[in-house]
């Protein structure tokens, strides 16, 4: 018996030891010499897809400026793998250690910090509207009887329900696999809107076809605050990657950032997306934290 609790006693151990591990990033790291950054490959110009197993975007260089700073505390060059991942499985790999941070456009809310954690929020995004610009829907209410797009595992579409001017809007949703996907969707006519994070609606707008074809209309749907994701429980990560942040706040280098991926020609297509920094996130910026989306709706 006691045989028996002892290798219970050791195998509880052992795993809490291995649990340690995987939430200890940076010792993980360090001990692998290797990162895996999770990116998106159509999340406007916060994280996409370049081509050639290439990612830019504004989350994106953030985590790779993360990346180098860990480098030098780590003191070696890391084998960087760059993990596409989609709305659906972006939290479950995070959770399971496939992906280290996570550098899309994830939104921080209450739900979600049960299950992963934030760094401090680098983006304030406004969920709006995007039609074809001959369509002649101007607000929400003239989306009765049509078919709205949205992006699977996202919450865009539950935000355009609960607002006010919606109450008495039927519509039918679809939805696509990944934004480019939703996109499209409204490109060939299978949609008449795509509801979604301001930024993504502009950056798929900036390289599509023909750009002037589509407009973001109607009132604000929500506020979220857009942050880099990594697992729970690693305080030292979190520290590294929002002292790291707030350096890049601090010297400016932030604001260079946004104006070179928001209102700069990006590759490929050298277009720009044209998104001036909000107010709400110049206050985000003034006031680092990882309030979730619930605590800007009390405002």
């Amino acid at each position: 018996m006691k045989k028996q609790m002892w290798a219970l006693a050791v195998s509880a151990l052992a795993v809490g030891a291995a649990f340690a591990q995987a939430n200890d990033t940076i010792s993980k790291v360090k001990s692998s010499g290797a990162i895996s950054v999770g990116v998106r490959e159509s999340s406007g110009a916060l994280s996409y897809a370049l081509g050639d197993g290439k990612f830019g975007g504004f989350h994106t260089e953030i985590c790779q400026r993360i990346v180098s700073e860990l480098e030098k505390s780590v003191g070696k060059k890391l084998n960087v793998t760059y993990q596409p991942v989609t709305s659906q499985n972006r939290i479950p790999l995070v959770q399971n250690g496939t992906v280290d941070i996570e550098c899309g456009s994830t939104t921080n809310n209450a739900a979600r910090q049960k299950d992963v954690a934030f760094l401090n929020t680098t983006y304030v995004e406004e969920v709006r509207i995007a039609v074809k610009a001959n369509s002649g829907i101007t607000n929400i209410n003239q989306l009765n009887g049509k078919t709205v797009a949205t992006t699977t595992g996202t919450t865009s579409v539950q935000h355009l329900r609960k607002h006010e001017r919606a109450k008495s809007v039927d519509f039918k949703e679809i939805f696509g696999k990944d934004h480019a996907d939703s996109f499209l969707l409204l490109e060939t006519g299978r949609a008449d809107a795509f509801v979604m994070d301001g930024s993504i609606l502009a950056g798929n707008i900036a390289t599509a076809k023909n750009p002037a074809d589509f407009k973001i209309v109607g009132d604000v749907l929500n506020v979220e605050p857009i942050a880099i994701m990594i697992r729970k429980d690693d305080p030292a990560f979190k520290k590294f990657g929002n002292d790291v942040i707030a350096g890049m706040i601090k010297s400016g280098e932030m604001t260079k950032l946004w104006d070179k991926w928001f209102l700069q020609p990006i590759p490929p297509k050298n277009v720009k997306v044209g998104l001036t920094l909000s107010e709400s996130t110049k206050a985000a910026w003034a006031g680092p934290n990882d309030k979730p989306m619930e605590d800007y709706a009390k405002k």
